[in-house]
């Protein structure tokens, strides 16, 4: 009949003989439920397939413990499970049955199965029992829950047999929401609830329509499940501890707690906290797949907290797998990135597990790992602590705590039981002593058990080996691991086991017992099995066997890696210290690293990032125990490997390192010694630190000139470095002078054309544009490019940053075409050769940007800013250097556009990322400064404008010299904002002042100076001192077509200003010669469409109103405001006026 009412659907049958009063079922219900899930598998064809079951009486129990084993993690029959749309039950016995008793004695007098199981069978089945209880409600959980809402169908009988109660009360069903399930009678006893009489029986019909219906309903309930928002994660390092036992009681008291939906209104936190082996991160594993199997939707995440590295790799991957922008860049902030993502309530429930949160310093110090803990309603953190100290800075209160202590007696020997023969437990007088000795520790009794398995003896054998241990290697390797929470007089067992193990690991198995010294000198998570010495690849798996099967160390889940506890770890140091070892192996273990160890790159960055954190802990272990000196080698990859990454800090204290061993070992004058003078000086200088790197580039210039010769490769380096030092100190000519030198001797000692000499010519062009020699500078740039694409080759990077300069000195002189021009052809270039994501790449989308924005291709520009600071941000990280010039150029284009609200919030957050990455006194971060009080200015917000000019002034003096000339800017800066607020006096002091420092600094015809000459008379101007004012500006045009270029936009400007002071002076027909010459000029220079020129427009219809010429003027000023309308927006404040 039912093949007719769906003829499109396949139809299966699962016959278990399951006959209510005649035969008892063969296997137990969990039995069932595998097969069929096995069977439905296999017979299903593809899994896009949807699914109705049809369950009748003891075949719904069997169907609802089916649904809760394709519910689990890591099951293989996840898919029936979202494939089913429908289930109908027919008479199941949600309640038990009171037939169960019968079913005993039939099965007990059939003798079908043995005693045991049948007992057993009938405890499944038995009314109310708990097993079935609690599978059911397992189920209706499963159901209700958002991920699956399972549609029901409960068919019940309404008629009672003559020999059994109605077997489905009708009240059975009350934990599920009426969303899921529809319950219906039918006319007829238990055993006619699968019997129809034929197709137009009504009970037929009933079921008949509830299938139909599923069916109907199938697309919408398998679509809804597909459309669910957020996606489910799983990343934990380990499988599921099989050999776990015990604790349900702090298991019931997590699970009650952790789960995110246990408080809505705050982001839950809980600790386990207690002795290290106690079992807190086993007990967090269970908690871990207990939580993901209760619900569905439930993301979990583990993290290491051992140290920063292995936190910020944690954090790399669940980055990964949430898919978060930017997570596998070379300099990316992973820690804040990942914080910010899972703070996101559309990330869904997440539970977090902080493993091993330890070390105080570590989590709670200024630069906590505490601060990058997400926040989300939709989240709960678990953190696993020995120290209650800790537990209580992370989690709050003491209730938030949970506090493991070793094993009761019963759940410790099961424990053992686990791992061991009958016989070897049989003395259970031993035993029961055995675990008191070991303080029901469950490390201590994993590895007791792992090492009586391996040998085959009993526990009263291994009792006797703890008791014969050397008292002073009991108390060398128990003292640290006394508690005051633990009874006094028992011996710490933990450290007499591993010796007891270790001991015999040396004797039977050296490579080993090498390997488990070796690893007590690196991190204790993540351990990469290349990091180890070499020993030919079988015997390196037996060693690493031989260490696993003692649960010394543990696999993790990528492949060839390892975990060594950290007790293990410490107690292994000191007893090596104790046996006059550990200088010896801290040495082997530093020469190790020192070799496997590469020179960081981009290339290799996966390689050094996984050594990196047991670099450093063994560094830490060295300098903490006075050991061994380390390797000026590898100090100085690791150095170079935060460098890399941005940390400009944590490299400048390793190249301090490189630098006074290196001093100490080899000498002073040693050309390795130089080379790591050169590595500090380059850290030193990206971090602004101008006059230290200065002053170690000299010392280091003058030992070369001795040591290896004044025109040794080496010795030229130096020159050029301390050169570019200089340049950035303002200190130009001596900066050029040395570049020059530089070049003359490379030339001479290298050829014209080697690579060196290149760099001092592209190093030598970009001094000469500093000062404002830019026809030198674009002559020089030619050349270079030129000999670069012969040398080198015309894609070669070094070729590709010649172009990218040739194009910065020709936007200095206002070559915007050109410049563009070779820009996009470099931007192209390096995206084909470096890849579109290569730092380089980016500077060249950057600088592309610049020119944008100074053609008026705001939008363009604008656009290309943002995606330039998107990728830097992916790239290299949100608090890059690189990434700040990217959010102060953004800034600049908002601010041409006049979008000052937007432009000053991001020059706000510049700054603020600035004074942290870099310190509040660095070069870079007062740019930022000055062009934030540039904007406020712009704003009309001239009092703060002026203290944040005040404020960098006073800074850059400090930090630069009062005669650097960003110092000159700041103060043309400050004079140009009192000249917005009327205060014309002191504004032009300190223009005249800023003007002679710059004519003695710069020189008379430096484009900075120029600009201070129109600075100057525009503030004559403003007091109405205007014969001054236009001899100022008639000679700062001339020195301008002079030096810039009579149409370059520098010279145009100023051809402006002087037609406007003209015009102040009722000079009109001059004045509007003028303007009508830029006007003229600025469209061919810029475009009819350029701000200035539309600035152009309106101050000529200025001039012709004042000429009484209304109709032309009234004509230019309807078309001046038509296009700033069109290019600027009609609320730009240009516009505006």
């Amino acid at each position: 009949m039912l093949p007719a009412a769906l003829p499109e659907a396949r139809i299966f049958t699962y016959d278990w003989n399951a006959n209510l009063l005649k035969d008892a079922p063969v296997q137990t219900l969990l039995g069932h439920a595998d097969t069929l899930l096995k069977l439905v598998s296999e017979g299903r064809g593809s899994q896009t397939r949807p699914i109705i079951f049809v369950a009748s009486c003891f075949g719904g129990l069997i169907l609802a413990e089916a649904v809760n084993r394709a519910a689990q993690v890591g099951s293989d029959y996840r898919h029936i499970l979202l494939s089913t749309v429908g289930v109908v039950f027919l008479a199941t016995p949600f309640q038990g049955s009171d037939a169960a008793q019968q079913a005993r004695w039939r099965v007990l007098v059939a003798g079908i199965m043995g005693e045991q199981a049948s007992d057993q069978l009938i405890q499944d089945l038995e009314q109310k029992h708990d097993f079935v209880r609690q599978r059911i409600q397992k189920f209706t959980e499963i159901a209700n829950a958002e991920a699956v809402r399972l549609p029901l169908y409960c068919f019940f009988e309404i008629k009672e047999t003559e020999i059994l109660r109605a077997i489905l009360p009708r009240g059975w069903a009350k934990t599920l929401t009426e969303r899921v399930l529809k319950k219906i009678g039918l006319d007829a006893t238990h055993s006619g609830m699968n019997k129809f009489e034929g197709p137009e029986c009504p009970n037929f019909k009933l079921v008949k329509d509830a299938i139909k219906q599923f069916a109907e309903n199938a697309p919408a309930v398998l679509t809804r499940r597909k459309n669910l928002p957020g996606k489910r994660h799983w990343i934990v390092p380990f499988g599921r501890n099989k050999e776990f036992v015990g604790r349900e009681k702090i298991l019931q008291d997590l699970l009650g707690r952790i789960h995110p939906s246990a408080d809505k209104d705050d982001c839950q936190r809980t600790a386990i906290e207690g002795l290290g082996g106690v079992g807190k991160t086993q007990v967090a594993l269970e908690v871990a797949f207990r939580v993901s199997n209760e619900h569905p939707n439930c993301s979990v995440f583990w993290v290491p907290a051992v140290d920063v590295t292995s936190f910020e790799n944690a954090y790399r991957t669940i980055g990964q797998q949430l898919t978060v922008p930017g997570i596998d860049e070379v300099k990316a902030d992973i820690k804040a990135l990942v914080k910010t993502a899972l703070s996101r309530e559309s990330t869904g429930s997440w539970l977090l597990i902080i493993d091993n949160a330890d070390d105080r310093k570590l989590l709670l110090s200024d630069t906590a790992l505490t601060d990058y803990l997400p926040f989300s309603r939709k989240g709960s953190i678990l953190f696993t602590t020995r120290t209650h100290e800790v537990a209580v800075k992370l989690v709050g209160p003491k209730s938030h705590i949970i506090s493991v202590e070793e094993m009761s007696r019963d759940e410790a020997f099961k424990l053992l039981q686990k791992g061991l023969k009958g016989d070897q437990i049989r003395d259970t007088a031993s035993t029961i002593a055995l675990l008191e000795f070991l303080t029901n520790l469950p490390l201590a009794i994993q590895q007791a058990s792992a090492y009586m398995a391996e040998k085959q003896i009993s526990t009263t054998q291994y009792l006797g080996l703890c008791k014969s241990s050397d008292e002073d290697m009991i108390e060398l390797l128990s003292r640290d691991f006394e508690d005051r929470h633990r009874y006094q007089g028992i011996q710490n067992p933990v450290a007499t086991t591993w010796l007891i193990s270790f001991r015999h690991i040396s004797d039977h198995d050296p490579l080993a017992a090498d390997y488990l010294r070796f690893m007590c000198f690196l991190a204790g998570k993540d351990i990469p099995q290349s990091l180890l010495p070499p020993a030919g690849r079988l015997r390196t798996v037996d060693a690493i066997g031989t260490l696993k099967a003692y649960a010394f160390i543990s696999q993790r889940k990528e492949p060839d890696t390892y975990d060594i506890h950290r007790l293990v770890q410490i107690s292994m140091l000191r007893w090596l210290a104790q046996k006059g070892e550990r200088k010896e192996w801290t040495a082997k273990v530093l020469q190790r690293l020192d070799n496997v160890f590469p020179y960081p790159d981009h290339g290799n960055k996966e390689v050094w990032m996984s050594y990196l954190p047991h670099t450093q802990y063994v560094l830490e272990l060295r300098e903490r125990a006075d050991d061994e000196e380390a390797p000026t080698g590898l100090l100085s990859k690791v150095g170079q490997s935060f460098y890399n990454l941005g940390k400009y800090k944590e490299a400048e204290q390793m190249y301090r390192q490189t630098l006074q061993l290196s001093e100490k070992v080899l000498g002073k004058e040693h050309p390795d010694t130089l080379t790591s003078m050169n590595d500090l000086a380059l850290v030193l200088y990206s971090q602004g630190k101008y006059e230290e790197a200065a002053k170690i580039h000299r010392q280091e210039l003058q030992l070369s000139e001795k040591v290896l010769g004044k025109e040794h490769p080496g010795t030229l380096t130096s020159m050029n470095n301390l050169a570019s030092v200089l340049n950035s100190q303002g200190k130009y000519e001596e900066a050029e002078q040395m570049h020059r030198q530089t070049l003359q001797l490379r030339e001479k000692v290298l050829g014209k054309e080697h690579p060196d000499t290149l760099t001092s010519m592209n190093d030598l062009a970009l001094v000469l544009n500093s000062q404002g020699k830019y026809e030198e500078a674009e002559q020089i740039h030619r050349q270079t490019l030129q000999l670069c694409e012969k040398v080198l080759g015309k894609e070669h990077p070094n070729t590709l940053t010649s172009m990218n300069n040739l194009a910065l000195v020709l936007y200095s002189q206002g070559k915007y075409e050109e410049a563009e021009q070779i820009h996009r052809q470099t931007l192209q270039l390096r995206e084909k050769v470096l890849g579109k994501e290569h730092p380089d790449t980016l500077t060249s989308m950057n600088n592309l940007a610049l020119v944008l924005n100074s053609q008026g291709k705001y939008e363009e520009a604008e656009q290309m800013h943002r995606q330039t600071l998107q990728l830097r941000e992916k790239v290299l990280g949100k608090e890059h250097p690189n990434t700040l010039t990217s959010m102060n150029d953004l800034a600049l284009v908002l601010y041409s556009q006049g979008k000052y609200e937007e432009a000053a919030k991001m020059h706000r957050q510049t700054l603020q990322l600035s004074e942290k990455v870099l310190g509040k006194e660095h070069p870079d971060t007062l740019t930022s400064m000055n062009n934030l009080a540039l904007v406020l200015n712009s704003q009309g917000k001239y009092e703060e404008a002026e203290q944040m000019h005040r404020q960098t002034l006073q800074l850059r003096e400090k930090v630069l010299g009062k005669e650097h000339p960003y110092t000159l800017t700041s103060m043309n800066d400050l004079a140009s904002v009192l000249n917005s607020q009327g205060k014309y006096e002191e504004a032009e002091q300190i223009h005249r002042q800023t003007l002679q420092l710059r004519e003695k600094v710069l020189g008379k015809e430096h484009p900075d100076t120029l600009t201070s000459m129109n600075d100057l008379a525009l503030v004559l101007n403003s007091q109405g001192k205007y014969e001054e004012a236009e001899q100022i500006h008639r000679q700062e045009l001339q020195l301008s077509e002079k030096v810039l270029g009579k149409e370059h936009p520098g010279t145009l400007t100023s051809m402006n200003n002087l037609a406007s002071v003209l015009n102040s002076q009722g000079k009109y027909e001059e004045a509007e010669q003028i303007h009508r010459q830029t006007l003229q000029l600025r469209e061919k220079v810029l475009g009819k469409e350029h701000p200035d020129t539309l600035t152009s427009m309106n101050n000529l219809a200025s001039v012709l109103n004042s000429q009484g010429k209304y109709e032309e003027a009234e004509q230019m000023h309807r078309q001046t405001l038509q296009l700033q309308e069109k290019v600027l927006g009609k609320e730009h404040p240009g516009t505006l006026v």
